[in-house]
């Protein structure tokens, strides 16, 4: 049951773009993309490859984007519907109900205690009220925020990301990941650069490290 609910959890977490890091507490591959364009492209060949714990970023929203990354319906509408609408108005409706006809019930010229129509303008209110305050909520909720930490920001190259920059991150996480596959196919499909990130607030450059070169001995003293 334990393990059910940790992998429960962490798919709940990828949805909303947090990612867990690998076992050697890599967060996965940062590709820098030339354009919007190739930055689309990219994502639809991700996709196509398999990968599912991916995401893009870029300084503006790129039309088509969440097609490219086969992202579904927003789940945004559900949320608000039952969390705002019904219960904002099944509030509205109780509230008055208990005021009015329970709580503290005054009888006008023999009026009833309670009537919907006199109630409509409370009740219209609160669901106008909860849907608002639950669609904020749920934005924030399915977007993972707020997220005061991210390996993402550990990048210097990620800064750009605001400004001219076109990204892509696949997770270390994801089941397809490795990390010298992943890298070489981020090449393939037109990445200008490739960054490993690791959770602890460093990062490597992707390409093989070049060769030390081995100390000179130290002549001994006869």
């Amino acid at each position: 049951m334990p393990n059910l609910l940790t992998s429960l959890f962490r798919e709940i977490k990828a949805t909303m773009g947090i990612f867990e890091p690998g076992g050697d507490q890599t967060y996965g591959l940062l590709a820098e993309f030339s354009d919007p364009g190739a930055l689309y492209h990219a994502a639809q060949d991700v996709r196509q490859a398999g990968y599912k714990r991916f995401d893009t970023h870029s300084p503006f929203p790129i039309h088509g984007m969440d097609r490219a990354m086969g992202l579904g319906q927003s789940k945004l509408g559900i949320i608000v519907f039952f969390g705002g609408t019904v219960v904002g108005c099944a509030l509205g409706i109780w509230m008055q109900w208990w005021t009015s006809a329970v709580d503290y019930p005054i009888n006008i010229s023999g009026k009833p205690f309670y009537s919907v129509w006199p109630a409509m303008p409370i009740i219209f209110e609160l669901t106008i009220l909860f849907s608002a305050l639950v669609a904020v909520a749920g934005m924030l909720a399915l977007n993972g925020l707020p997220r005061p930490y991210n390996p993402l920001f550990y990048s210097e190259r990620f800064r750009k990301a605001t400004d001219d920059g076109f990204f892509l991150h696949i997770a270390a996480s994801d089941p397809e990941f490795d990390l010298d596959a992943t890298r070489d196919f981020l090449g393939e499909i037109g990445a200008l650069h490739v960054e490993v990130l690791e959770d602890q607030g460093t990062t490597t450059s992707a390409a093989p490290p070049a060769a030390e070169t081995p100390p000179e001995p130290t002549p001994s003293v006869a």
